[in-house]
């Protein structure tokens, strides 16, 4: 439990350092950073963020699992970062070019369904504290965040 909840810390960091609190889509740790270096290079060809589920759905089972509210924290400054950087004004949200530029994230016009059926969902289950919303004892998501039945035979 010590790895995963460094893990999460790790991915967290990810969005948390970067001026747009979004993450890029590749990061390169600095493995010789000097003092006053970040521990992290973003290049300008991975600068840009696709809305992907990964890190939130991370979120949604390390909350479920030690019900630590840091968890639900973070996945709400995530979210608020997705409505300030990546919401189109006609409504629907759409992946960026620039997580390093707040002042211009460059819009792609562009939104992955992975984005609605995947990464809104994970942060709907992760606000929700009705634990019987979706019960990890009789249910897994499949790799799309459909859950489906836990199958014991008989």
């Amino acid at each position: 439990m010590k790895l995963a909840e460094a893990l999460m810390e790790t991915c967290y960091q990810m969005y948390a350092q970067v001026e747009t609190g979004l993450s890029p889509e590749i990061v390169h740790f600095n493995l010789h950073a000097q003092k006053g270096q970040k521990d992290v290079e973003i290049k300008p060809a991975d600068r840009h963020n696709l809305l992907r589920p990964e890190t939130v759905e991370s979120l949604f089972y390390m909350y479920r699992f030690t019900g630590d509210k840091k968890y639900q924290d973070w996945g709400w400054e995530i979210l608020q970062n997705f409505n300030k950087y990546t919401r189109v004004p006609t409504g629907g949200y759409t992946s960026i070019n620039n997580v390093q530029n707040p002042s211009n994230p460059e819009p792609r016009d562009k939104m992955e369904s992975f984005f609605l059926g995947e990464t809104l969902k994970y942060l709907f289950l992760l606000f929700s504290d009705d634990i019987d919303l979706i019960n990890l004892d009789r249910y897994v998501f499949n790799t799309e965040a459909h859950p489906l039945p836990i199958w014991v035979p008989a």
